[in-house]
């Protein structure tokens, strides 16, 4: 049998992570919609937009299980199939409160790419390369939010907004379905059970770690368009540019990090040393927030904050081994998204009771804490059967 190119199956897991992330990450595109179609106030149309996450949440770690077991192909198809159902019917349903139910369906059904495509490079990528791989397919998260800001303001309604999503869910499941082949993997013995991988400390250590990280990303990525607006005097329109100029910067360190780990044979060792500079950056921004060092220096902790995310997932893909990193991938991004989901009410109260320093100061404080927390010399050996 002829082995699959792997740079296609990457770009096959991409994509379905990327259907998953234009609805997950883009209805936020919708707000002014639901309030004007569904009467809603912005709070509860804030809730409305906040249901694919609470889905996907209670699945992550479910679909994970599924890839595991029975392969990337089926779980990625599966999923978005259904995410691409439950938003068809999301778009002609009345009840908001039912539309909510729906929307929350299809983001459980779309976590699936989540462990999914994480298995792909897994399986598919060598150790030398796998670090770049895995960097790219980090990168499916903000490509597919940008795909989703040109697209849903195009559509006057709701109803046209959700089916656009369906199709690019389907069209997406359909090319998986068809042209992902799942990585090989070693034959189990008959009646044998694989050992879980999280009887090795390093493991729960780089979950929690990369639980501490979010918070420095989190604050920073929620809160530099207030500080620059709000302190440094700019407006809305200039201060939005430089922080999406800094979101490609974040997305381009993913790739240049995973390069980074492939070379020195490591995934923790950039991953401890990238918290570091964090942790420093960040605090050098929490000291400087009156003045104009500010601005290059929210940038800058912008910037590096999102650029390690790839060094977690890699390494935890390595330590569970072939047969559970779905799963552990799963609970790295639901651990991920809770810390997630508090830091910015979190980090705004402070900001508000506190200021900004004080809030940059926690945020760059937990980060050094992540680099102890994070194992230290080369990744050790994967987990097997």
């Amino acid at each position: 049998m002829r082995t699959p190119n792997r740079w296609v199956m990457l770009s096959l897991g991409m994509a379905a992570q990327g259907a998953g992330c234009v609805f997950m990450y883009g209805l936020p595109f919708l707000l002014p919609a639901f309030q004007a179609e569904r009467a809603l106030t912005l709070a509860q149309a804030g809730i409305l937009v906040g249901t694919p996450s609470a889905g996907m949440l209670a699945t992550l770690i479910a679909w994970g299980w599924v890839a595991d077991r029975y392969g990337e192909r089926l779980a990625m198809t599966a999923g978005l199939v259904l995410a691409a159902g439950f938003l068809g019917a999301a778009a002609f349903t009345g009840d908001t409160v039912l539309l909510g139910v729906l929307i929350a369906l299809a983001g459980a059904s779309g976590a699936s790419a989540n462990a999914a495509s994480g298995r792909v490079v897994l399986g598919w990528f060598p150790r030398d390369r796998r670090g770049v791989a895995m960097g790219w397919r980090q990168t499916a998260q903000p490509l597919g939010v940008a795909v989703a800001g040109a697209l849903i303001p195009q559509f006057a309604t709701v109803r046209g907004a959700l089916l656009a999503m369906a199709v690019i869910c389907l069209v997406t499941a359909v090319a998986v379905g068809a042209l992902v082949a799942d990585p090989p993997r070693p034959a189990a013995r008959p009646g044998a059970r694989t050992a879980s991988p999280y009887g090795n400390p390093a493991l729960w250590r780089v979950h929690g770690a990369s639980m501490l990280l979010v918070v420095p990303q989190f604050a920073t990525a929620g809160f530099a368009l207030t500080y620059l607006v709000t302190l440094r005097d700019w407006d809305v329109a200039h201060a939005g540019a430089l922080i999406a100029v800094a979101q490609l910067a974040g997305a381009a360190g993913r790739l240049a990090c995973g390069a980074w780990s492939d070379a020195v044979g490591s995934r923790l060792r950039p991953m401890r040393q990238l918290a570091l500079v964090n942790g420093a950056v960040v605090l050098l921004l929490a000291a400087a927030v009156p003045t104009a060092a500010g601005v290059p220096l929210v940038i800058a902790a912008l910037v590096v904050s999102m650029s390690g995310n790839g060094l977690a997932f890699t390494a935890v893909s390595e330590l569970a081994g072939t047969s559970w990193a779905g799963r552990a991938l799963g609970a790295q991004n639901t651990a991920q998204n809770l810390v997630a989901a508090a830091t910015p009410g979190a980090i705004g109260a402070l900001i508000a009771t506190s200021g900004f320093g004080i809030a940059f100061a926690l945020a760059g404080t937990l980060a050094l804490a992540a680099a102890v927390a994070t194992p230290a010399g080369p990744s050790p050996a994967p987990a097997r059967a």
